[in-house]
């Protein structure tokens, strides 16, 4: 069952349309990952989701509920959370300051802000050595796990993460997919937008290609990664 759907889906800024009729589904309690080079319109795809642009027609339900309208900050409440590209951590706050402020869902209810933060410095502990340090001051890795924690604050259905491993080195970039998949697997559905192919076929269950705004091929991640045309433009084999 689809807990996400897009129907044919225009996003413009301006008088230019930047993605052109898309159509996906992302399933409860799988990864679907989407795939393309800079500008295929894989960031605004993720932006008109979470409610930060709004697209010019069709349809993003969510639950059946459709979103398209919804206020960013209503979308998170109704259970979609976005781990922008860059990671966008508050850089002059703590790193317990910028997670608390991932749960403002959760503000009257310490307890569950508490059980939450616990969750997540679970899986990064490194993020609960470096509590009380300025997250300006923190490694690229680790910003980007301060990011995903922040994500998760709010108890998220399905997480929007876009392009988690930019920038990283390669150890790093295997320690964040670890996590992603463990995520996953602790029920939270995941949209991942990756430049890594290999990593995030691996990591996904569902799969699409989307090139100068248009989905141009999809389907389980395993038979796009034997697929000769993923193989020749993402993976890097002939």
């Amino acid at each position: 069952m689809s807990l996400l759907e897009l129907k044919d889906v225009r996003i413009a800024y301006g008088g230019v349309e930047a993605v052109h009729g898309i159509s996906l589904a992302v399933e409860r309690g799988r990864i679907a990952t989407i795939l393309g080079a800079n500008g295929a319109g894989k960031t605004t795809t993720l932006r008109a989701i979470s409610g930060l642009i709004r697209p010019r027609s069709g349809s993003i339900r969510l639950a059946d509920a459709d979103i398209s309208q919804t206020p960013a900050h209503e979308i998170v409440n109704r259970g979609i959370a976005h781990v922008p590209e860059g990671r966008r951590v508050f850089s002059t706050l703590t790193v317990e300051e910028n997670l608390r402020l991932g749960a403002y869902r959760h503000r009257g209810h310490p307890e569950k802000v508490s059980s939450n933060m616990g969750r997540v410095y679970k899986l990064f502990p490194r993020l609960e050595e470096r509590r009380q340090q300025l997250a300006g001051t923190l490694s690229g890795g680790e910003q980007q796990m301060l990011a995903i924690g922040r994500g998760l604050m709010p108890d998220p259905d399905i997480l929007l993460l876009d392009e988690p491993s930019l920038g990283l080195a390669p150890k790093l970039v295997q320690e964040i997919f670890r996590v992603v998949r463990k995520i996953n697997e602790q029920g939270v559905t995941v949209l991942l937008v990756e430049q890594n192919a290999r990593l995030a076929l691996r990591v996904s269950n569902y799969a699409y290609v989307l090139e100068t705004g248009r989905i141009v091929l999809s389907g389980p991640a395993d038979g796009l990664r034997r697929d000769p045309r993923v193989k020749k433009a993402y993976l890097g084999e002939k």
